[in-house]
């Protein structure tokens, strides 16, 4: 098990509830992979973004700690990029 960090841009246009539902799912798919989400935080709210991603001008960033095995990145990845709601996500070894 290591440690990661994983920051993600999410569209900024969400409710509060559909924010919180998302922030709970990506906790989930840490679970899911036998791993533990050790913080989760809102780095920035609504931020302008350099160049727009997928048609998004600003995003919201959020700044997720987890511990997972390394096997297991490619998977939680894939489920990120699967989700509407997230514009980017970055994961990156502690």
């Amino acid at each position: 098990m290591k440690n990661y960090e994983a920051m993600f841009i999410v569209r900024p246009d969400l409710a509060e509830d559909e924010r919180k539902t998302l922030l709970s799912q990506m906790g989930e798919a840490v679970t899911k992979n036998n791993g533990s989400v050790t913080q989760t935080s809102v780095w920035a709210e609504r931020r302008k973004l350099s160049f727009p991603i997928k048609k998004h001008h600003e995003g919201t960033y959020y700044l997720v700690n987890f511990t997972v095995s390394p096997d297991a990145i490619a998977k939680l990845t894939h489920a990120y990029k699967l989700n509407e709601n997230i514009l980017r996500v970055l994961i990156s070894v502690l």
